[in-house]
């Protein structure tokens, strides 16, 4: 992990590169009623197309895309992860992943049409640098396409907010309406097998107060059953197509010092 001279240009991520396998949990629990990709999908089909995902991780969605678009990169900061991913998708003769930072992707200008990101680095004020990167791989008439979670829905937002009392998720939906993008609300729903599953992925995304209190709620909306139970989670989905004319002033005017970076809302 690289630091520049001020502040941190890879932020740890507080959860998968700590506790892979309870992410991994997490992962397929999520959306498991395909919400998230339908939006997307509608937002901006990549069948056919060059695919790249920023702070991919382990790996986990790069096969899904790898179904329809014509090739898929996984960019990630650090290298245990980078690792995994190569390892996911081996046998997948169009997708590749790349060690890098959102900041300084490796890959070349105008090259990749979309840009997906999804509860990685794009997190509102900060990420300037990255929406920068973002805008400068895309061919015109490509798409960002950022995927976090929402901060106001409940129960999950209530849980989230408890943990970061200042952060303002009006703010950051601000900062992303300035710089161009659009907002879908997403309403998902998480399933898990097991009542442990779903302890042990509560516990990698909140403080232990807050993760006790979001475990008992969630096991009371699930009638205290042992399996089979689920969890309403909602998300943003912020999408800005990159023009294929002239570029209005002030369209993608993303600026910012270097430096910057972004942190996760859900790190305290």
């Amino acid at each position: 992990m690289r630091w520049s001279s001020r502040r941190a240009e890879v932020v740890p991520s507080p959860n998968i590169w700590y506790y892979q396998a309870d992410y991994e949990l997490e992962n397929r629990a999520q959306d498991s009623g395909g919400e998230i990709w339908r939006v997307l999908r509608e937002e901006h089909d990549w069948t056919g197309l060059d695919v790249l995902d920023v702070g991919c991780g382990d790996g986990f969605h790069l096969p899904r895309f790898a179904r329809d678009a014509r090739s898929v990169l996984g960019v990630e900061p650090h290298e245990p992860l980078v690792r995994s991913a190569l390892k996911r998708v081996e046998g997948l003769s169009n997708v590749d992943v790349r060690m890098g930072r959102a900041q300084r992707l490796p890959v070349r200008s105008a090259s990749v049409d979309v840009v997906h990101a999804r509860t990685a680095y794009f997190f509102g004020p900060g990420c300037e640098p990255g929406l920068a990167e973002a805008e400068r791989v895309l061919r015109p008439g490509g798409a960002i396409l950022i995927v976090d979670l929402d901060v106001t829905s409940e129960p999950y937002g209530r849980w989230m907010r408890a943990d970061l009392p200042h952060y303002d998720p009006g703010a950051v939906e601000r900062f992303f309406a300035r710089a161009g993008f659009g907002c879908r609300r997403v309403a998902t729903e998480w399933r898990f097998a097991t009542a442990a599953d779903l302890e042990a992925v509560l516990k990698i995304e909140f403080s232990r107060p807050v993760a006790e209190q979001a475990i008992t709620e969630s096991l009371q909306r699930n009638g205290n059953r042992g399996h089979d139970l689920t969890l309403p989670v909602g998300y943003r989905v912020h999408t800005r197509v990159k023009p294929t004319g002239l570029v209005l002033p002030g369209h993608s005017a993303v600026s910012g010092a270097e430096d910057s970076s972004s942190s996760s809302p859900r790190m305290p």
